[in-house]
Order: structure tokens, then C-alpha cells, then sequence
């Protein structure tokens, strides 16, 4: 008998680049949260808002959207909304802003980083939002909470992160708004820096725009 032999299985490597990993809310869009919850209030008659409140809070339904456990169109139909479509598509259109420095930061740091998606958010508005402003050509991969079931903080989806791009932290540079998601990814040795759209404490890296993360990353 043949001895065995030990295969050993090694992810591709997409590119000898850094990896960038960008947040979307708070940093590619201005609106650090998100104007969901007030948009929704807006939206639907007062005489529901006890309801509207229940189902945010206690049946954490905009978390199980941004978790994948129910579509956009069953979201927002169960909070009330006749045109489920028509509703996600104002919201994202009209109640969201797209960071105006970050198109032209991002062709600059796609010659030296490559560019990955990192964000919790529901799946298709996600879609719907890189899609509409023309973001996809930026990033070679996209990690959504509402697609791959995982959201930030938990370790787990940094874990999953660098398993797929088959990168150590040490590769990687993070970008988000939320101290918590910044100090989850640092164990695993991913460099934070924090984009500061809320007046955050930070004790590490801090940008308040554009300029200044070109100019720490060398771009």
C-alpha cells in the first residue's frame, strides 16, 4: 500500500494587495444608522405606532431582516406597508446620501487596495444601494449581514471575512463608524480605523473623512 499523502487545501488569493474592508452605513453613506426607523414613522399612520414600536423592539424585526431570516418585501409588508417595492425604493432614493468623496476616494484606492464590502444591512437594499450609485465595480467582494446571516459585532463574521479572501487580519485595514465593530475586529489582528461620523471616544486610528483616510493610507 501506497503511503497517504497530505493535501493541503489553500484558499486563491484574489490579489497580493492589502485588503480594504469598508463599512457602508456612516461611511459610504452619511447616515451613520441609517434613517429607517424615523422614516417608517414618517410614513405610517400615527394610530400604528404602538405597533410599528412592538414589532421593532420586542419581535426585532428590522434585526431578522438584517440577519436574512425575511425579505425586505416581508418586512416591510409586516410593518405595514401597502407597496413593500415602491416603499424600500423611496427610502433608499430619498432619505439616504451618498458620501460625495467617496467615488473619487475609491478609484484612487483601488490601485493600491483591494476593496471589500463589510456591512450590516438588509440584502436587497444593499443591492439596490451599490447598484444604483454604481459602487459594485469598487469591490471585489461584498459580505452583507442579510446574505451571509452574520452581522458586526460577532466574531464570526470576521472569521468568515478572512476565510473566503483567505487573508490574516494582519492583511486587512477596517473601516467602520462603530467603535464595538472596530475593537471585535482588532482580535483578529485587523488594523480599525475609525471613520468618526458620531463624536465616537477612540483611543486608536480616527478620520472624519476622506481626506484624512487617503492621506493615513497613503493614497
Amino acid at each position: 500500500m501506497s503511503p497517504s499523502v497530505f493535501i493541503q487545501i489553500v484558499p486563491v488569493r484574489k490579489s497580493m494587495k492589502k485588503t480594504l474592508l469598508i463599512d457602508m452605513y456612516g461611511v459610504i453613506i452619511e447616515e451613520s444608522k441609517g434613517n429607517f426607523i424615523p422614516y417608517a414613522y414618517e410614513k405610517i399612520h400615527q394610530s400604528r405606532y404602538d405597533e410599528i414600536t412592538r414589532k421593532l423592539r420586542e419581535e426585532h424585526l428590522f434585526s431578522r431582516a438584517q440577519l436574512g431570516e425575511i425579505s425586505s418585501e416581508e418586512f416591510l409588508t409586516q410593518l405595514g406597508f401597502d407597496r413593500p417595492r415602491e416603499a424600500a425604493e423611496d427610502y433608499l432614493r430619498n432619505y439616504l446620501t451618498l458620501d460625495k468623496e467617496f467615488v473619487p476616494f475609491a478609484r484612487k484606492a483601488a490601485s493600491k487596495y483591494e476593496m471589500v464590502l463589510l456591512s450590516n444591512d438588509v440584502w436587497e437594499w444593499s443591492e439596490y444601494i451599490t447598484e444604483m450609485h454604481g459602487l459594485n465595480v469598487f469591490f471585489a467582494e461584498k459580505f452583507v449581514s442579510g446574505k451571509i446571516h452574520m452581522r458586526k459585532p460577532s466574531a464570526e463574521i470576521f472569521e468568515h471575512c478572512l476565510g473566503v479572501l483567505g487573508r490574516s487580519g494582519k492583511e486587512c485595514i477596517f473601516i467602520d463608524n462603530s467603535v464595538k465593530n472596530l475593537e471585535s475586529a482588532q482580535e483578529f489582528g485587523i488594523t480599525p480605523v475609525l471613520f468618526n461620523r458620531d463624536g465616537e471616544e477612540y483611543d486608536k486610528t480616527v478620520v472624519n473623512n476622506y481626506k484624512e483616510l487617503g492621506k493615513i493610507l497613503g493614497i
